[in-house]
């Protein structure tokens, strides 16, 4: 489980850097939203992989550490995920300003 999740978040990183270095503004921001959904993989993966088990305490019993994974990166996540759900938007809305004012849509403005 832990080499997939590695493997997933390799490939999500070197595809939103390699898109970054696009001349294109719209692979630029599909680009940042990969990295940014490989930055959360990897914060979801620091609360310990576990498969079918409860978040927090197991029904009737005691909580320790061996029993639960951590709700933090959990939170952590989910927040990241609205940020940049947030940006992506801003960055589509100047995007499409930047296009109106220039006709294109490299980023340095030139063809």
């Amino acid at each position: 489980m832990e080499l997939v999740l590695s493997i997933g978040i390799g490939v999500l990183t070197a595809s939103g850097v390699w898109l970054l270095f696009r001349p294109r503004t719209y692979q630029v921001i599909i680009g940042l939203s990969l990295l940014s959904y490989a930055v959360n993989l990897f914060i979801f993966g620091m609360g310990r992989l576990r498969v079918n088990a409860p978040p927090v305490l197991e029904p009737g019993g005691t909580g320790g550490l061996l029993t639960h994974t951590d709700p933090i990166p959990q939170a952590l996540v989910l927040t990241a995920i609205v940020i940049g759900f947030a940006m992506t938007s801003l960055f589509l809305v100047v995007l499409l300003a930047s296009r109106g004012f220039t006709g294109t849509d490299h980023v340095d403005g030139r063809e």
